[in-house]
């Protein structure tokens, strides 16, 4: 079986290609009547769904992984657990799964960029949804300790009471940019001026 497109994905860190480079390849190999259930790379095409937050695909791909597979490689069962987090929405305990493993060389830079991507994503969430959240729940949700926790929602604006020990969430201004299209004017204008004349 030729991975060639998958590794050249891996290398440049176009992670969010991998998923669908991983189904491809694995229609294109059932459908040639190809045996690849026992070199199957299923921890990267696990995280490459997870990568981009397709945990329905992940679980689907979960269930076809033969059991033998899932019973002597590791780092698929330690793949699929944190995709089971995600889809029991223990968002938390990512982080700590994601750190209980020392992940393979071909899987270390996407679960990495997984792992930055999740936490920005987590931030995100809590900015949208409180206005002051304690350190203790936020370092809980970032996966850090509540020193970093603190310095990361410091450095991205948000205000800090050591006495109460809250942070106090700063809403990022959203910026739309409206373009005018000349055109597109002229168009309804000639539009209305024929509906009233």
């Amino acid at each position: 079986m030729d991975f060639s497109t998958l590794n050249e994905a891996l290398a440049f860190k176009s992670y969010d290609k991998v998923a669908d480079i991983c189904d491809s390849l694995m229609f294109q190999a059932a459908s040639e009547g190809v045996s690849f259930q026992e070199d199957w790379p299923y921890a990267i095409h696990l995280i490459g769904h997870i990568y981009v937050n397709d945990i329905n695909s992940a679980r689907f791909l979960w269930k076809k992984i033969p059991l033998a597979v899932k019973e002597s490689q590791q780092e698929v069962s330690t793949a699929w657990k944190i995709g089971q987090r995600l889809w029991i929405k223990d968002y938390a305990s990512v982080h700590e799964a994601i750190r209980e493993f020392i992940w393979s060389p071909q899987c270390q830079g996407i679960m990495s960029a997984f792992s930055e991507m999740y936490t920005k994503r987590m931030f995100e969430l809590l900015q949208s949804a409180y206005s002051t959240i304690s350190i203790q729940d936020t370092a809980l949700f970032l996966g850090m300790n509540e020193d970093d926790a603190t310095n990361y929602a410091v450095q991205h604006g948000w205000a800090v009471d050591p006495t109460s020990r809250m942070l106090t969430v700063t809403k990022q201004a959203v910026v739309t940019e409206q373009k005018l299209d000349h055109s597109i004017l002229q168009q309804l204008t000639e539009y209305v001026f024929h509906l009233e004349h």
